[in-house]
């Protein structure tokens, strides 16, 4: 019960691509989530698996070694390699938000200088904006960069960096001209270079990794800048206080990320659901029989098929190269939620072994409450939303 198979307007390619990763998560992903989950480790091998299948590579444009598909296959593959285990999305998403970044915004020599290593996995991307007292109120932002000569100096403390450590580029939100106002035209994004796997390096500091409910196996870190230089040349887009409208920009992509993740972990929960309902039984037949069961399936599978409807017309529009920040928080907003409540409605349908750590729906019941605060929380969905709807049906005067 996936995405992709509900469609008809695929292309050959796409729907080859969508359906192998399908098959390797269900070979090599199904065995061994439970068990790297309950460790917190780093899928190492899985990841070399990925680039191998070049899935790193998936959106970057042929010209630098990518395979130049759009962002609804990109959406189809979060969404079967989160029916799997939502962690190898993450690992995917900021480096895929990094590509975007330098396809969209970077100057040509910027593009040519990181994409192709970028398309082979060789380098991975992080994207750097929230801070300990900034999270969705980005322009409230401390991290500066200051230009000196031909480098910027970095200073500043980012928090919840995914893949912090292993990451050799780094998006960096950070203020080049503090003293803006509004305070939105004095931020730029930069391009940090640094040593993958490296705890120190050139002024970064990579701290332990963040202990998290759930969400494990991907890292989440913190990184502390101290006097960290960067050349000038990696301004993205060589041009300063264009960073705040650049990385708003990225997180329409990476909110139909989270709307995909959001529908191939509640994909899973249904799937475990309706399976264990047919199995189990109580007072003489299986549970799947008795009315209040069938209402509780009802819902989940009528929640997941409007959320997969309103993933791929966002997607669709995005792709598109149209205007989606309207329907990319209409679809992360209801797509999480949704989540949220088709896992938690598969937790009960399990009973007490749902509880259970030997059971798949134990693990998804802890990584949907990310998708609720990841790329903006559903309470800045609805202010997003609602200023759109606003905008778009506004009352001549």
């Amino acid at each position: 019960m996936t995405v992709a198979g509900d469609l008809t307007e695929l292309t050959e390619d796409q729907r080859a691509i969508v359906d192998a990763v399908r098959e390797f998560v269900e070979q090599e992903v199904f065995p061994v989530a439970e068990d790297l989950e309950h460790r917190d480790e780093y899928p190492d091998k899985i990841v070399e698996q990925l680039k191998e299948m070049g899935l790193f590579g998936l959106t970057i444009p042929e010209e630098h070694g990518g395979a130049g598909m759009d962002l609804m296959t990109y959406a189809l593959v979060v969404t079967e390699l989160s029916r799997g285990w939502m962690s190898l999305s993450g690992i995917m998403n900021t480096h895929f938000m990094g590509a975007y970044l330098l396809k969209k915004h970077g100057t040509d020599e910027q593009k040519g200088r990181f994409l192709p290593k970028m398309a082979t996995g060789e380098v991975r991307a992080a994207l750097s904006m929230s801070e300990p007292g900034a999270g969705s109120d980005v322009q409230a932002i401390k991290c500066r960069a200051i230009r000196d000569g031909d480098d910027y100096v970095v200073d500043g403390t980012k928090m919840w960096v995914t893949n912090g450590l292993r990451s050799g580029l780094v998006f960096l939100l950070a203020k080049t001209d503090p003293e803006a106002s509004p305070p939105h035209k004095g931020i730029s994004l930069l391009v940090v270079e640094k040593e993958p796997g490296a705890e120190r390096f050139e002024g970064i500091t990579v701290p332990p990794n963040i202990p998290k409910m759930g969400y494990k196996g991907v890292e989440t870190t913190e990184l502390v800048f101290e006097q960290h230089r960067v050349r000038a040349a990696n301004l993205l887009g060589g041009e300063e206080g264009r960073g705040f409208h650049q990385v708003m920009d990225g997180i329409e992509v990476g909110r139909v990320n989270v709307a995909a993740r959001a529908v191939g972990l509640a994909t899973r929960a249904f799937e475990e659901a309706i399976a264990y309902s047919q199995q189990r039984e109580a007072f003489g037949k299986p549970i799947a029989r008795h009315q209040a069961i069938q209402f509780m399936l009802a819902d989940m599978g009528t929640k997941l098929e409007a959320a997969k409807l309103m993933l791929l017309h966002a997607a669709r529009k995005k792709s598109a190269g149209e205007r989606s920040d309207l329907e990319a928080g209409m679809a992360k907003l209801f797509c999480t939620e949704a989540c949220h409540q088709i896992v938690t409605d598969a937790l009960r349908v399990h009973g007490g072994y749902g509880y259970s750590a030997e059971y798949t729906i134990e693990r998804l019941y802890r990584d949907a409450p990310f998708l609720l605060i990841g790329e903006g929380t559903s309470e800045i969905q609805k202010m997003v939303v609602g200023r759109q709807l606003l905008e778009r049906h506004k009352v001549p005067k």
